[in-house]
């Protein structure tokens, strides 16, 4: 399964919660989580909050730049058999950390750099980030590998979700936009340094694709190859065994690199046979160019 199990912060038979800087905090299964702008679905990042996030980060990473490489695109064919398995890590993907004061592993969910011209864009799930609030300690490692950051620990300044996931977790709006920034690098640009996949909408299904996500027990990606389908007019599946929790996030790729989904959606993301994907129709068309609007 995708889907992550539920952990509550209770205290007494409450949920924790506490005000700081008259900012709403409250505790859950993401730790501590802020309300945002829920009506809008944007949470606009403290700066403080996210060096410290970045910092904790580091303290267990290596940093160990190596020259920019450009997307290699493989020629496809599906996978013999049907399983996930270990796959060199991309520049443009990643592994979402939370350090700090929460219940997930080290890294708990995956993502990837989008194309756009800030240069600055990183696509999820919407559950890896929106949980009854806002996660505020998110650190984006893109490349990551066995304990190294090769391409720097990115922190958000704003996230965007849809507004049909804050109000009732819809799983056709499970995809989240983050704008990001290198924490001590002020100028520089994650899509300069990774690349980045192009995104498509309104994608025509079936198309052979892959999907590419980090288990959040192992320290590499895994990526499976399939054709996705269509699984109703608001879904896209791609049946791939062995996908497991901490994948979800990840990019469902296509020819020429090109984006068409995000592990998620129904179902939490999936099974233990099939991924799902919220379809990138107008919906994530609408969130992703308010995503990119200053």
């Amino acid at each position: 399964m995708t889907g992550r199990a539920v952990r509550v912060c209770v205290l007494a038979g409450v949920c924790c919660a506490l005000v700081v800087a008259g900012v709403a905090f409250g505790m859950n299964r993401m730790g501590t989580v802020v309300r945002g702008d829920a009506e809008q679905g944007r949470y606009v990042q403290d700066t403080a909050l996210a060096d410290g996030a970045a910092a904790a980060a580091l303290e267990k990473l290596t940093e160990e730049p190596p020259p920019v490489r450009a997307l290699a695109e493989e020629p496809w064919k599906a996978s013999d058999p049907l399983e996930a398995r270990d796959v060199p890590a991309e520049p443009a993907v990643g592994a979402l950390f939370s350090p700090g004061l929460d219940w997930d592993d080290d890294h708990h969910c995956s993502g990837s750099v989008v194309h756009s011209a800030g240069g600055d864009l990183v696509v999820t799930a919407a559950h890896c980030v929106y949980a009854g609030g806002f996660r505020n300690n998110l650190a984006f490692v893109p490349g990551y590998e066995e304990g190294k950051a090769p391409y720097g620990v990115w922190v958000p300044t704003r996230i965007d979700v849809d507004p049909r996931w804050v109000r009732d977790s819809d799983p056709d709006a499970d995809v989240a936009f983050i704008r990001v920034r290198r924490a001590g690098h002020p100028g520089q640009r994650l899509e300069d340094v990774t690349g980045a996949h192009p995104i498509r909408f309104g994608q025509q299904l079936p198309v052979p694709a892959r999907l590419v996500g980090y288990p959040n027990d192992t320290e590499r990606p895994l990526g499976c190859s399939n054709t996705a389908v269509a699984d109703g007019p608001t879904q896209l599946r791609l049946d791939c065994a062995d996908v497991p929790n901490g994948t979800s996030g990840g990019p469902v790729l296509t020819s020429g690199n090109s984006l068409i989904g995000v592990i998620g959606g129904r179902d939490g993301g999936g099974d233990e046979t099939t991924s799902f994907s919220s379809y990138f129709g107008d919906g994530v068309r609408a969130l992703y160019e308010r995503a990119v609007r200053d």
